[in-house]
């Protein structure tokens, strides 16, 4: 009976219990609910963590930085589920029993689960973000690579000119003008580079004009560097948004590049003077005229020296300094250049390594030359661009040379300044007929690949940011432009045609771009017999409706056709005429109706591209093609359907790679395979073709396909001469380029025997959620994967080891060329290589990245070597980029030996970063850390147990603990964050050297004993002053020193900081000193003095036991000093005066010493907080110091400060913004009135203009009990920005507002503020006035007012019949009350009593009485 009543009793008992038991109770008898509950959560916090960590893939794989509150909600979610996990495991394995509950454990248990449930349903509510990335702020790749600058005496003086002129006040545009090929491009370039690096504008922009600019293009990239989307389509909407998106960037630096004649910039939406005055314009000009025109400050960009042209020249030739005959004739070679840098280029890389007797040549050709010369198009270059054009065939057959020499001219085909798709070259090339005696695909491309790389390296053409383009410079295509105005090879080359031009039918090569749909008289048809390449580009315009229309029959007379490129253009309905001779036909964003009909008069046609165009359908016709070697379909639909309005900045746009608009491509059943000449196929949408119809093309070598899992066969498809491939099977295509074997595999859990022939030779392998596979080696390639450059693998939740050699003797070599390697979400892997490594394993690995592997404990298991691997290469001596990242069970990266330390070796490593891994102690081996020669970032985060960063352990007995350890020499960036048990970044040793440190950041390292130095002697005691030598300390190129709740440390050392440019120190309560000095000019008396001429930031924060130091700091922009030095014996210190400017780091009398009105000029942040000791800031108010700069300025806990302007200062604040002023109880005013100021000072002048804060936007000043008012005003508007004001506890203020020099008031004064939104005066028992007797103010604006405790304020508040809020003080003298009450209202008038008022609150427009 008893075990049938015991649970109902038990039951009974629960149920009051839940009702009136206290929280403890709970834990026992709601034990089931808590459990659910908290079940359901962390599944709810498991399934939400997941969608983020997708949607932060995808935005980095958008190349967008993640927010900072997702990247902490991540860690935070992160950091939950792996804490949960353990109680969650609990759960499952413990069984509760119905009549013997094991109470204590009930109990404990549910109290933890009941703690952890909050804190996830927090998670949960703060994870539904509405984006997780943003767009990576461009700095401009113009600035990134630019190297080619080379210092002259010309260059460097209009560099200085220009410099000079952006710094100048009133000079908004600058014109740099010179011959073509001057190196005027370069210079801005280099202009930009330096003014980017120096911090000298917000934002640095460069765009060029060209003749015939492309508005919307440069719209694009302005915008694309300010982070703007466009909402509206027109021009000029464009430029009015871009106008005052520019605006409200404070200093820009827009370089305009290569002007042919007066331009207005406030068409593209450029603002600059009056609009904008913080906004230069740099542009360059072959004209000296546009510079006139546009009122520029002109800079002439003069020629190279004989002296300087010959070095340039000696350089780019490749000779010897040195007196020979050789170099005599060179001389006279590089003086027919005239100085010109282009020129010299050019030809000094055309007659590199020619003999003696071809530097006579290239003289003879000079002298021979008929000294043509077009001085507005080329002027001096074209004789030595023609001398480096005729060398192209030297040391070559002819019929070679004269196809590289074509090669250069189809460059010249496309826009001026526009980037060329070499693909789109190759195949032009190809129709044209290059290289006729090569007959297939691939190899036609190869020799059109090797002739560009020698256009290259003439200097004849340019390298691009891209491996797939390439750029022709301006001047080098005017002079190709010149080469075919006659001749032959007789081109004509327009661009933005507005009307149909004047031609003759001698032409064989015509390129139109951007033809307006508007062309009145488009011919019908046209005569060229001799044509053998079109290029028919229409407008660059959103709406298919703007695409140029061209009727078929047009096309009728070019018999000779071989070459036919169409972009954005449409065709009619009789589709294309016979073209006997086309060979290649590239579409881009085209409408062809009845196309396929018309490929019957195509019999020639051996390459088809079809790229975001509409066709009829793919249809059998295309058998028809029998000379077809080359197929690309991307982005084609049918006609009925849309394609998306897409406007590329690139005449032929990575778009034809893919469409996100691509849904598939229907073939008839068997129709691939019948495409038997077919050499290149590139179909990047889907397609419902069976991988074993390709067994019928013999002849493939290059594939582009994207599958999906079940158009996989079970059998291996062969394709003998496949050289080239791009196989994606799966959803999620990305762009790649061509050029190389890929592999792309997702979501597959079948055999993966269907590509065993192209495993032995992929380049990069990417696998996602791919099962069954426990390795690479052998489970998927026996032979090793030796071609294999780039590995990409992520959840492949089956995979325990790269490589498996357990049953292997040793002789395997495998992963010998991996150069990229990056795993993430591996469940279940457990190492690189389980066993004995290979020969030649990861030798040339440069990149490693492994993210969230769970069981992952050691990543290079070093002891593990075969005996032929210890003899080759030192094992990793290729590593350039380590970056580890939520690794929970790592303890070591490299697993190695003392006897083994000779085998490995990091000294091509560069970057290290290494994140959440909470089980790894040390990283680095001193000899590991001895190797590190070129490592120039290591960061370091959250990495719970980390001790050393250099630990000794295993090798104590290798390298004494007392030796000093000199590494890293190029270390740049050092940047570690919340290790909390970190004592050491090198423990028993003084690291030497870090002569190129530029950063040093360390946060949250509350046990951080050290640095990189001893601050402890053998014995433990403090080491003051460590007497090391002064450039082992000295840091000569930091710039950025931030250290931040570092709890423990006590010293800082170093000699120097002679770049120094921004400093914090903040929460480091037992922080003693930061610099060490041994000269005695860098101490005076107990300080330290630091002349740091480029600092411009100072944060010390938090620091009570700091000593003082001095720091001379001219450009000083940001100051804040919060809780420095605050010991008795640190305050009472006396700081000497010294002759020049400077600021005193501790809590003294004063902040700053003032010996020149301009000293602190720059400073745009002032914060002091809590320094008790401070009388005054500014030490003598009779100096007239200047603060024009000054934007926000907080003061807090100042005691013993009495006041903070002069007038003189205060008339200087023309931008501040911020005030915030509270708890400095001895403060009486904001401005020190005229009469204490010393009668010696300028300060007293009374005929000064009437103060004024013009920026002022936001006032708050609390806690002052000794404040009896807060400013002076004239007869001008005083605070027209004001939005902001909040007085409050100040119990000496009387009124807010005084007037500057005493007034009797006869006539009421009305004060208007124009912006204020929120006025706050609280607890203000001796406020009188809010504005002086006599004043009127009015707050249009107002949208909270709140007046509280002000017992004896005399104002007037009330509402008018436009709803503005007034405050009226009367003067004694204005006794007519009754008349002016009645001219406004008395129906809303509040007096003196407490107001809580809101606009828009109630019914009533009254205000709330309280």
């Amino acid at each position: 009976m008893a075990e049938y009543v015991a649970p109902a009793a038990v039951e009974i008992v629960a149920d009051q219990a839940k009702e009136y038991a206290s929280p403890y109770l709970r834990y026992f008898f709601r034990y089931g609910e808590i459990v659910e509950d908290f079940k359901n959560q962390r599944e709810a916090l498991e399934l939400k963590k997941e969608r983020v960590d997708t949607r932060v893939d995808e935005a980095k794989s958008q190349n967008e930085l993640i927010h900072k509150d997702v990247d902490n909600w991540l860690t935070s979610a992160k950091k939950e589920l792996k804490e949960t996990q353990n109680l969650k495991d609990e759960i499952d394995r413990v069984k509760c029993f119905k009549w013997c509950p094991k109470w204590g454990w009930r109990y404990s248990l549910s109290k933890k689960l009941a703690e952890k449930i909050p804190i996830i349903s927090k998670l949960l509510e703060t994870s539904n973000f509405a984006q997780v990335g943003y767009r990576r702020p461009l700095q401009g790749i113009e600035f990134i690579t630019s190297t080619d600058f080379m210092d002259s005496e010309s260059s460097i003086s209009a560099f200085n000119q220009i410099m000079e002129a952006i710094n100048a006040k009133g000079v908004n545009m600058i014109g740099l003008h010179g011959m073509p090929g001057v190196g005027k491009t370069t210079l801005a370039k280099e202009v930009g580079k330096h003014a980017r690096e120096q911090k000298l504008f917000d934002k640095v922009v460069m765009f060029t004009m060209s003749q015939n600019p492309n508005i919307r293009t440069i719209q694009d990239k302005i915008a694309e560097m300010f982070g703007l989307n466009f909402h509206t389509n027109t021009e000029e909407g464009r430029a009015e948004e871009l106008f005052r998106s520019m605006q409200g960037v404070n200093k820009i630096l827009v370089i305009v590049d290569d002007l042919w004649e007066e331009f207005k910039m406030e068409s593209i939406g450029i603002p600059f003077g009056d609009e904008h005055e913080g906004c230069k314009i740099l542009l360059t000009t072959r004209r000296q005229q546009v510079c006139t025109k546009m009122n520029c400050k002109e800079i002439q960009l003069g020629i190279l020296s004989e002296d300087e042209a010959w070095v340039l020249f000696r350089h780019k030739a490749g000779l010897e300094d040195d007196c020979s005959t050789l170099n005599d004739v060179a001389k006279e070679v590089a003086a027919q250049c005239k100085g010109l840098p282009l020129a010299i280029v050019v030809v000094a890389k055309a007659l590199k390594g020619e003999s003696l007797n071809g530097w006579r040549d290239a003289i003879q050709i000079f002298k021979d030359s008929t000294h043509l010369y077009d001085e507005e198009v080329l002027g001096g270059v074209l004789e030595p661009l023609k001398l480096s054009y005729d060398y192209l065939k030297k040391g070559i057959n002819q019929m070679t040379g004269n196809h590289i020499q074509m090669c250069f001219l189809l460059c010249s085909l496309f826009p001026e300044d526009e980037e060329i798709f070499i693909e789109i070259l190759i195949m032009c090339g190809i129709g044209v007929g290059l290289f006729p005696n090569v007959y297939s695909i691939e190899d036609k491309r190869k020799k059109i690949v090797e002739a560009l790389k020698k256009l290259k390296k003439s200097g004849l053409l340019l390298e691009t940011d891209g491996a797939d383009t390439i750029r022709i410079h301006d001047v080098i295509r005017d002079f190709a432009h010149w080469l075919t105005s006659t001749g032959e090879n007789r081109f004509m080359v327009k661009d933005t045609l507005k009307e149909w031009p004047h031609m003759d039918e001698s032409y064989t090569a015509i390129a139109l771009w951007n033809c307006s749909s508007i062309i009145k008289i488009f011919p019908d048809k046209v005569e060229f017999s001799k044509l053998k390449t079109l290029f028919l580009v229409g407008e660059r315009k959103r709406k298919r409706d703007d695409f140029l229309v061209v009727l078929g029959t047009f096309f009728e007379e070019m018999k000779d056709l071989q070459v036919l490129l169409l972009q954005r253009v449409s065709f009619s309905l009789k589709g294309f005429p016979s073209l006997p001779n086309l060979k290649t036909l590239w579409c881009h964003d085209c409408m062809l109706k009845n196309f396929l009909s018309s490929l019957t008069n195509m019999r020639s046609l051996e390459i088809l591209s079809l790229t975001g165009t509409e066709i009829d359908e793919i249809s059998e016709e295309l058998v028809n093609l029998s000379a077809l070697k080359y197929l690309r379909l991307s982005g084609v639909v049918e006609i009925a359907e849309e394609l998306p309005n897409m406007v590329s900045r690139h005449i032929i746009p990575k778009y034809f790679y893919y469409s996100p608009t691509d849904e598939g491509i229907n073939f008839p059943p068997g129709l691939v395979s019948r495409l038997t000449s077919l050499e290149e196929l590139h179909v990047v949408p889907k397609i419902n073709l069976n991988l074993l119809e390709l067994k019928s093309l013999s002849r493939l070598t290059a594939l582009s396909l994207r599958l999906s899992t079940n158009q996989i066969p079970l059998e291996d498809f062969v394709l003998p001469k496949l050289q080239r491939y791009s196989i994606v099977v799966g959803e999620n295509y990305r762009f790649n380029r061509e050029a190389f074997r890929r592999l792309d595999i997702q979501d597959f859990s079948s055999s993966l025997s269907a590509f065993n022939n192209l495993f032995c030779n992929v380049e990069e392998l990417n696998l996602r959620n791919v099962g069954g596979q426990k390795n690479i080696v052998p489970s998927i390639d026996e032979m090793g994967v030796n071609e294999l450059t780039s590995l990409q693998l992520k959840s492949c939740n089956d995979m325990e080891f790269l490589i498996d050699t357990k049953n292997d003797q040793g002789s395997t070599v495998a992963f010998s060329n991996l150069v990229e390697l990056n795993i993430e979400s591996m469940v279940s892997l457990k190492g690189l290589c389980n066993g004995v490594s290979p020969t030649r394993f990861l030798q040339n690995l440069k990149q490693l990245i492994i993210k969230d592997c769970e069981e992952l404990e050691v990543i290079f298991q070093i002891d593990k070597l075969s005996e032929k691997m210890k003899r080759q290469t030192p094992l990793l001596s290729n590593l350039t980029i380590l970056s580890l990242h939520s690794l929970p069970k790592l303890k070591r990266i490299w697993e190695v030996k003392p006897s083994h330390r000779a085998i490995a070796s990091l000294q091509s490593l560069k970057v290290v970063s290494i994140e959440s891994c909470d089980n790894l102690k040390t990283i680095f081996s001193p000899c590991l850390a001895l190797s590190m020669l070129h490592l120039q970032e290591l960061d370091i985060r959250y990495c719970d147990r980390l001790e050393e960063v250099i630990g000794f352990g295993q090798e104590d007995e290798i390298i004494e603990n007392d030796s000093p350890l000199c590494c890293w020499p190029k270390l740049r960036i050092l940047r570690i964050e919340v290790c909390p048990n970190l004592k050491y970044v090198c423990a028993n040793t003084w690291t030497q050297g870090l002569q190129s440190l530029e950063s040093v950041d360390i946060r949250g390292c509350s046990q951080l004993i050290q640095v990189f130095n001893m601050e402890q002697n053998k014995h433990g005691q403090d080491i003051v002053l460590p007497e090391l030598g002064s450039q082992n300390h000295c840091w000569p190129k930091l710039k950025t020193l931030q250290i931040v709740r570092c709890q423990r440390l006590k010293y800082v050392f170093a000699k120097g900081f002679p770049l120094l440019e921004s400093l914090c120190l903040t929460n480091c309560p037992q922080l003693l000193q930061v610099f060490s000095s041994t000269e005695e000019r860098d101490v005076i008396g107990d300080h330290i003095l630091l002349n740091l001429p480029f600092l411009k930031e100072l944060n010390v924060s938090i620091c009570p036991q700091i000593s003082c130091f001095i720091v001379q700091a001219q450009h000083i922009e940001e100051l804040v000093l919060s809780n420095v030095g605050n010991s008795h014996q640190l305050c009472n210190t006396d700081v000497p005066i010294l002759n020049e400017g400077c600021i005193v780091v501790g809590n003294h009398e004063e902040v700053f010493q003032v010996q020149d009105g301009y000293s602190f000029s720059r400073i745009k942040i002032l914060e002091l907080r809590n320094l008790f000791e401070v009388r005054v800031i500014w030490n003598d108010f009779a100096q007239i110091v200047t603060l024009e700069n000054l934007t926000t300025l907080t003061l807090s806990g100042c005691n013993k400060l009495r006041y903070i302007f002069s007038p003189m200062m205060a008339r200087s604040l023309s931008h501040l913004v911020d005030l915030f002023i509270e708890w400095c109880e001895e403060i009486e005013r904001l401005i020190l009135a005229k009469d204490q100021v010393s009668s010696s000072s300028s300060n007293g002048d009374t005929s000064l203009q009437p103060m004024s804060f013009p920026n002022l936007t936001q006032i708050v000043v609390t806690n002052c009990k000794n404040l009896n008012s807060l400013f002076p005003f004239g007869f001008v508007p005083v605070l027209p920005k004001l939005e902001t004001l909040i007085v409050t506890r100040n119990s000496k203020l009387e009124q807010v507002f005084e007037l500057e020099d005493e007034v009797e008031v006869v006539v009421e004064e009305e004060m208007k503020f124009d912006k204020l939104n929120l006025l706050s005066l609280e607890e203000l028992p001796g406020l009188i006035h809010f504005c002086p007797k006599g004043y009127h103010s009015v707050f249009p604006a107002m949208i909270e007012l709140k007046v509280r405790d002000c017992p004896k304020l005399t104002t007037d508040f009330f509402i008018d019949s436009q709803e503005f809020v007034h405050c009226k003080t009367k003067a004694l003298q204005l006794v007519e009350q009754d008349a002016v009450e009645d001219s406004t209202t008395d129906r809303n008038a509040i007096f003196n009593e407490n107001i809580d008022w809101s606009r828009g609150e109630g019914e009533s427009q009254l205000p709330h009485i309280t």
